[in-house]
């Protein structure tokens, strides 16, 4: 509880204190728990004062000084705290939402658990602060400097630290979802676990970070730094990497031989091919049983494709569906031929509409793989199929069926089996034709 002749000097107005202060400069006010609410409180000294539980919303701490202060669990909400001298204060699970403490200097100021969801911080001096576990929701750090800050754990979705300083800087498990680090400065800093979905990193600098095991989802690393850093255990996914440096990219973990590459989105598969020894066999598996399936995803059709895939599971083979109506752009040609080029044959169902699926287009004339199509019966296959089966005969003859359980029936004897031995007679082609090497001094 607040000291009564403490009280009554602060009521006396922001001078009067002050002078009592400089009177007796070892003395340590306690205003605990006490509501000053919209107080008008520019210039105060309140260094080394027990501010606990202190109600100090929507008050005017401008060039306050709150120096060593012990302000956990604090309500600060609304609070104008610009140019406040804030430094190894202790904001401990206080309630700063929506205050402004803008170009103040907390070094070495504590916030654990403290809410600042909302907060004005920028141009502030933040080093050595202690962040971990605290709510910067929204918070404004732009040009802030929270070099070797610890903010573990913190809450930092949708803030903006563009500019911002976060040399060495803690943020293991951090939340730094949907937030703008837009030439901000994390060399050396530590992100491990942390959650970087969305996150803007627009010409960072993350050179020598520890990325291990961030979750990295449409995270924009557009011109930034990535040199050096460390990125075992990420989970990379639609990353824009455009202009980004990725020279040095340490993969393996700290306790093993350090492998590197310069790629952050193969650096998954690279440490898995080293490391994982069940990845051969993926890998063999993928080329041995997958059967990429083309059609269209209308109901009608979608029975079909469906009755193909559980028939290719029944026999062992790893089915890959694709929807013709997509976009017939960049990406879905080279999804299509990245498929494509995976699987050990491709069944297209070309029943409706009649046009020419500009799949078989693709995928024939690029890849000799067994081509089936099925088509259901009382339809006529797209005029280019004929064309496409008198010039390259990995294209088998088109099968048509009346329904599924027909479909079904027949759908070993009449695609598999047909599929298969299509791929064994390329196979040994494709042995014939291989031409032994040339001595290179014998090449011209």
């Amino acid at each position: 509880m607040a000291k009564k002749e403490h009280l009554e000097f602060l009521e006396k107005g922001v001078e009067v204190w002050n002078d009592w202060r400089k009177e007796n400069p070892y003395l340590k006010p306690d205003l605990s728990g006490t509501e000053l609410f919209g107080y008008e409180l520019a210039g105060i000294n309140f260094s080394y004062s027990d501010l606990r539980s202190i109600n100090l919303s929507n008050a005017n701490l401008f060039k306050a000084n709150l120096s060593d202060a012990n302000l956990s669990k604090a309500k600060l909400t609304g609070a104008k705290i610009i140019q406040a001298n804030l430094m190894r204060a202790d904001f401990s699970q206080a309630n700063l939402m929506g205050a402004n403490l803008d170009k103040s200097t907390l070094t070495k100021t504590k916030f654990e658990r403290a809410n600042l969801a909302h907060t004005i911080l920028s141009e502030t001096d933040i080093r050595w602060a202690d962040l971990t576990w605290a709510n910067l929701l929204g918070a404004n750090l732009v040009k802030a400097n929270l070099s070797k800050a610890n903010l573990t754990g913190a809450f930092l979705i949708q803030a903006n630290l563009d500019d911002a300083k976060l040399i060495s800087t803690l943020l293991n498990r951090a939340n730094l979802s949907g937030s703008s680090f837009k030439r901000a400065n994390l060399a050396y800093a530590e992100l491990i676990q942390a959650n970087l979905i969305e996150t803007k990193f627009i010409e960072a600098n993350l050179n020598d970070a520890n990325l291990r095991a961030a979750i990295m989802v449409q995270t924009d690393f557009e011109k930034s730094n990535l040199s050096d850093s460390r990125i075992f255990g990420i989970s990379a996914w639609r990353l824009n990497l455009k202009g980004t440096n990725q020279t040095n990219l340490i993969i393996s973990d700290v306790d093993e031989p350090e492998i590197s590459v310069d790629n952050l989105e193969v650096a998954q598969f690279v440490y898995l091919l080293l490391h994982n020894e069940k990845i051969r066999e993926v890998i063999n598996t993928v080329a041995n049983k997958a059967v990429l399936i083309l059609g269209r995803f209308t109901p009608e059709r979608k029975i079909i494709l469906d009755t193909i895939r559980q028939e290719l599971r029944k026999y062992g083979y790893l089915p890959i569906l694709f929807d013709f109506d997509k976009p017939s752009d960049r990406d879905f040609t080279e999804t299509i031929m990245t498929l494509a080029g995976l699987s050990k044959f491709v069944i297209a169902d070309i029943s409706e509409p009649k046009s020419s699926p500009l799949e078989s287009q693709t995928i024939i004339p690029n890849f000799m793989i067994p081509f089936v199509p099925i088509i259901q019966e009382d339809e006529n296959p797209f005029s280019m199929l004929t064309d496409l089966q008198n010039k390259h005969d990995w294209v088998l003859a088109t099968v048509s069926y009346k329904d599924k359980d027909e479909l079904i029936k027949y759908f070993k004897e009449r695609i598999l089996k047909r599929a298969e031995e299509k791929f064994q007679e390329i196979k040994i082609r494709k042995l014939k034709e291989m031409q032994p090497p040339i001595p290179i001094s014998e090449f011209r």
